[in-house]
C-alpha cells in the first residue's frame, strides 16, 4: 500500500514539475536577461560553464574507491542538484509539452541568446573538466613516481655507502 502511495506521489510530482518548472525557469532567466542579447550571452555562458564544470568535478569524486556506495550515491545526487539550472534549460529546449513550448517562447523574447550561450558554456566546461581531471590525475601519478624514484635513489646511496664502508 505504501509503495503505491509513493508511486502516485512521485507521478503527481513529476506531472506538476513538468507543467510548472519550464515556465518558472524561463521567467527567472528572462528576468535576469531582461531582453538583452549581451546579457543573454553572458548569463548563458555563466550558467553553462559553472553548472556544468562544478557538477562534473563533484561527480568525479564519486569514483574514488575510499567511499561506500551510499556516499557515492549522495555525491551523485549533490552533483545532480548542482546541475539543475542546466537541466531545466535542457528541459525547455528538448521538451515537447505545452510548458516547454511556453518556456521556449519566453526565452525567445525575454532571454535572447541564452540557450545557445548556455550550450557553448556547457561544452567549454565539459572540456575544461576533462582537462582538469586529467591534469590532477597526471600530477598525482607523477608525484607517486617521483616519491618511488627518490626512495630507490636513497636506498641505492645507502647500499653504496655500506659497500664503501666495509
Amino acid at each position: 500500500m505504501w509503495a503505491l502511495v509513493v508511486v502516485v506521489v512521485l507521478f503527481l510530482s513529476a506531472w506538476f514539475a513538468s507543467a510548472f518548472v519550464p515556465r518558472w525557469w524561463a521567467h527567472r532567466v528572462g528576468d535576469q536577461v531582461n531582453g538583452s542579447f549581451t546579457n543573454g550571452t553572458l548569463w548563458g555562458l555563466f550558467y553553462g560553464i559553472v553548472f556544468t564544470f562544478i557538477p562534473l568535478v563533484v561527480v568525479r569524486q564519486a569514483a574514488r574507491r575510499r567511499f561506500t556506495w551510499k556516499t557515492r550515491l549522495g555525491i551523485a545526487v549533490i552533483a545532480l542538484l548542482l546541475a539543475l539550472p542546466n537541466l531545466m534549460t535542457l528541459g525547455i529546449v528538448l521538451g515537447n509539452g505545452n510548458a516547454a513550448h511556453a518556456g521556449q517562447r519566453i526565452l525567445d523574447v525575454d532571454a535572447p541568446a541564452f540557450r545557445g550561450a548556455s550550450l557553448v558554456g556547457a561544452l567549454v566546461a565539459a572540456v575544461g573538466a576533462v582537462v582538469a581531471v586529467y591534469g590532477w590525475e597526471t600530477r598525482k601519478r607523477r608525484g607517486r613516481e617521483l616519491k618511488a624514484l627518490r626512495t630507490r635513489a636513497r636506498n641505492q646511496e645507502r647500499s653504496i655507502e655500506r659497500r664503501d664502508g666495509d
